[in-house]
């Protein structure tokens, strides 16, 4: 898979962890940034990360700031995007069952690197279960396309 990545300067150290993870994974990794501790606008990564998934540049998006709420708002304002803001592994699992989420949203401040790396292991091996759940995303994508 093709794996779009971005950080503010808040989620910018556990980005570079989550980068390496996913490439172990045997995952390419497109890296939007920040690559710096400098103060940055969440959004201006968050968006990109999001537009690329939308837009079929990457199959899935993870996006990181201090505590993911930012990134996870950003992100969902991309038509398309499905983003989970998680901090624990049963959410990382279910949110792909059930949701088919498409961009993961994690905050650097709330959770350690370890279950960051967890989380994203789970998140990018668990597949969608589809039945019952489809129903419920093709509403939502019903949604977006009614009411742009």
């Amino acid at each position: 898979m093709i794996i779009s990545i971005g950080a503010d300067h808040a989620g910018f150290a556990l980005k570079e962890d989550i980068v390496n993870v996913v490439k172990e994974l045997g995952h390419e990794v497109k890296d939007v940034g920040c690559n710096c501790a400098d103060s940055v606008d969440y959004a201006d990564y968050g968006i990109p990360v999001a537009e690329m998934v939308a837009n079929g540049e990457a199959d899935r998006g993870i996006v990181i700031c201090g505590t993911g709420i930012g990134m996870s708002i950003s992100a969902n304002k991309v038509k398309g995007i499905r983003c989970a803001l998680v901090h624990d592994l049963f959410s990382a699992k279910a949110t792909r069952e059930h949701n088919d989420t498409n961009v993961l949203a994690m905050g650097e401040r709330v959770i350690g690197p370890g279950l960051a790396q967890e989380i994203a292991k789970v998140w990018l091996s668990t597949d969608f279960e589809g039945g019952r759940h489809a129903r419920r995303i093709g509403k939502i994508s019903d949604y977006e396309t009614t009411n742009d």
